[in-house]
């Protein structure tokens, strides 16, 4: 891992030599996990923007294994919980707990004090555990017995859940769901992939022992923040600050929508677009990084109307045909 330098400017990091180890990050998790090249860039850019991401697939995609993968490569601490109904609050951020030698009350850190949290299946369990998360991902702290306690930097949730097996499950609120920078879709892997899944297998692999598959911390947290610094100076024209705010009105135009983008979506668009034009190699934004990052930025801040559900349409679908409308700047 190379150290940031200081510049005669002032400016701390090497942001070339931190750009070049999260590029490699894509060709370390690769050892791991098959296929999921845009949900390890999801993860990347979520992590530059201090965003958190939700991670949407059916059981056995490789969720758990790519945040486990990402955590290794980065060289971050990680933890997992997995959501059930009986979960409690204290579960996850921690509680006092007494001791009886000193006769008195000490704090028992939660599975939350980590860089990158799995939250595993966040919807099976009952809203006030959800909510346990959220002074977490918007303070970076949790509050217990009236003391805030500040999280480990950096720090990141991933959260998943499955998207069809509702039953017994908690739906998130919009309000937490908004908390989320980005939503992830895990897709099955192609027909390929899934012989190369198979044939690593069949040659050994243990997707519980990273280090043997030959995965090997490639970045760390002082990548991270040159990084994330030099993404803080990327420019944004104001052509393109006008069309990512012209695409979020435009849904909340949309007759198939109950609910469009707020601000603060708009926000999180911006954000995601100026992130993956720094990780491509430009100091400026254009327009089509704004639609990369579109689908996950904005897709979970939508919300359909029944009668538009029940005819098929997809917040997905809504976007695009939002983006297809929209003027791009030139």
């Amino acid at each position: 891992m190379t150290e940031p330098t200081t510049d005669n400017a002032g400016n701390t990091g090497d942001a070339d030599t931190a750009r070049a180890s999260l590029e490699a990050l894509r060709a370390e998790i690769a050892k791991a996990v098959v296929g999921q090249d845009p949900a390890v860039t999801g993860l990347v850019v979520a992590l530059l923007c201090r965003g958190h991401v939700l991670l949407e697939g059916v059981p056995g995609v490789a969720k758990t294994l790519l945040v486990r993968a990402l955590a290794s490569a980065l060289e971050l601490d990680t933890k997992r919980v997995q959501f059930t109904p009986d979960l409690m609050p204290s579960d996850v951020t921690g509680s006092l707990v007494y001791d009886a030698r000193t006769a008195a009350f000490s704090f028992q850190p939660g599975p939350v004090f980590t860089n990158l949290l799995l939250a595993d299946e966040i919807n099976r369990t009952p809203p006030k555990t959800q909510s346990s998360l959220l002074e977490a991902m918007e303070e970076r702290q949790v509050t217990v017995d009236g003391t805030p306690r500040p999280l480990p930097e950096p720090f990141l949730v991933a959260a998943t859940q499955n998207p069809v097996e509702y039953e017994g499950t908690y739906p998130l609120p919009e309000a937490q769901l908004d908390r989320f920078l980005l939503k992830l879709t895990i897709p099955l892997p192609s027909r390929q992939d899934e012989i190369d899944v198979l044939t690593r297998h069949a040659s050994g692999f243990n997707p519980r022992d990273l280090r043997a598959a030959g995965v090997r911390p490639v970045a760390g947290p002082a990548d991270l923040e040159a990084a994330r610094a030099a993404v803080a100076k990327t420019t944004v024209s104001p052509e393109i600050t006008a069309y990512v705010v012209d695409i979020c009105r435009a849904t909340r135009e949309s007759p198939s929508l109950t609910l469009g983008v707020t601000p603060r979506g708009a926000t999180a668009l911006l954000a995601a677009a100026r992130a993956w034009a720094w990780l491509t190699g430009r100091d400026y934004v254009i327009p089509d990084d704004v639609k990369a990052l579109a689908l996950p930025a904005l897709r979970h801040r939508v919300q359909l109307r029944p009668e538009a559900e029940m005819e098929g349409v997809t917040a997905d679908s809504v976007i695009n045909s939002v983006l297809a409308h929209v003027p791009v700047p030139r």
